[in-house]
Formats: C-alpha cells, sequence, structure tokens
C-alpha cells in the first residue's frame, strides 16, 4: 500500500510500539488516529506527533462504537487498522489462576482486539480493501514459567488472524501478525512510565519500522506473520 495520505487507526497509541508506529505512519505522509484510555497522555502524544486522538478503551464495545464513529467522521474512509493495545496482566503459575486474571487480559488482547477488527472487516469488505495488522507476541508462539494468562491470550490472537485473513482475503484485505520479543517500552509497567533505551534492547521504532515495512509491499501480497528478535540481547 502506498502509506502518503492513507488512514490508519491504531489502538493504544499513547506510548510504546503504538506511539512510534503512528509518528513513523505520520512522517511518512500518513493519517493517523490513535487511542488511549489516559485522556492527557493520549492528547500530549496527539499533539507531539500530528495524531488525531480518540479517548478510548479498547476493551469496552461502546468505545469502539465510538471510536469509529469519530474516525469515520474525521477521515471518511479507513485503510488500515494496527490493533496494537494489549496488557500484561497477570504472571502466575498454574497454582495460582483465577478466572478474573483470565477476564482482565483476555478483554483487552483478545476480546477487545475481535471487536476492533470486526468493525474494520465491515467496512473493508464493503470498499474491497484494507490492512489489518496485529500486534501479537513472541509469547504466542511459545508458552514460558508463569506466562498461562498472556501467552494464551496471544495465541488466541495468532488463531484469529488466521481466521481472518482467511475470510477476508477474497475480498482484497491483508491480515498481518506481528510478533515482537521483549521491547523496552512502558508495556507490563505498573507506573506506565516507558524504560530507559539499552544498547542491545528493542525499542519501538523497531516495530513501527517492521509494520511500516510489511504495509508498503504492494497490495498483490502480502507477509502474513514476521517475528522481531532483538540480536543479542544477553
Amino acid at each position: 500500500m502506498e502509506i502518503l495520505n492513507s488512514t490508519f487507526l491504531i489502538t493504544g497509541g499513547s506510548a510504546g510500539i503504538g506511539k512510534a508506529a503512528a509518528k513513523l505512519i505520520i512522517e511518512k505522509g500518513g493519517k493517523v488516529a490513535i487511542t488511549g484510555r489516559d485522556e492527557k497522555r493520549l492528547n500530549d502524544t496527539a499533539k507531539k506527533i500530528g495524531a488525531y486522538p480518540i479517548h478510548a478503551d479498547a476493551a469496552n464495545e461502546k468505545d469502539v462504537e465510538k471510536t469509529y464513529d469519530l474516525f469515520l467522521k474525521e477521515f471518511k474512509k479507513l485503510d488500515c487498522l494496527v490493533n496494537n493495545a494489549g496488557i500484561g496482566g497477570e504472571w502466575q503459575e498454574v497454582w495460582d489462576l483465577t478466572l478474573e486474571d483470565f477476564h482482565n487480559v483476555f478483554s483487552v488482547n483478545v476480546f477487545g482486539v475481535a471487536m476492533m477488527a470486526k468493525k474494520a472487516a465491515e467496512l473493508f469488505k464493503k470498499q474491497k480493501s484494507g490492512n489489518i495488522v496485529n500486534i501479537s507476541s513472541t509469547a504466542g508462539t511459545k508458552g514460558f514459567e508463569s506466562g498461562t494468562v498472556y501467552s494464551s491470550s496471544k495465541f488466541a490472537l495468532r488463531g484469529m488472524t488466521e481466521c481472518w485473513r482467511t475470510e477476508l482475503r477474497k475480498y482484497n484485505v491483508r491480515v498481518i501478525l506481528i510478533n515482537p520479543s521483549e521491547v523496552l517500552t512502558a508495556f507490563g509497567e505498573d507506573d506506565r512510565k516507558e524504560k530507559p533505551e539499552a544498547a542491545n534492547k528493542l525499542r519501538g521504532i523497531e516495530i513501527a519500522h517492521t509494520i511500516v515495512s510489511t504495509l508498503e509491499m504492494d497490495d498483490r501480497g502480502f507477509i502474513p506473520e514476521v517475528t522481531i528478535w532483538a540480536t543479542n540481547p544477553f
């Protein structure tokens, strides 16, 4: 796709990967709306990078409706949804698991993503074009100790992505899964402060570069899934 003058909706765009992706896309001439739950942080980020802010919780069905209403009022058409909003949540070993742990994480990482994709798919099916980029994790390809809740949410996202890809290809819609390994952002931090950079760790910009690179391929083809590792994180 051509980034210039295309429209993008990025969930969880106030910080981290979402912010980096929005900034890079805007620098390339794209028109971007970002969503976030922290209204002040959202507005500060939007003003700084030139994005359109939509104060919304991707896990709230009414907020999903509001997001699309505001987006289409502002931009008229959607070319790409980036499902970036996600939480780390609970790190429990199997004997400590509770249903609440699953509800908290799945409400955002699975149910919220699905409802955002549903609305995008409705638009893309009608216009017979579009792109959905789902930000998953290497945790969605391999489990790890204390990762039952988070890892299973990302395995679910991977499965949903494969289903949507099969359903939407006939409408010229590309569905792409991005699996970052550890990225130094505010993800998983209670205070939501960005972690300081380290020379051997991934940053949001590496993931943003991956998102843009996959999207910039001519629309006749697409990369179904890509994983990004730090070269030497040890």
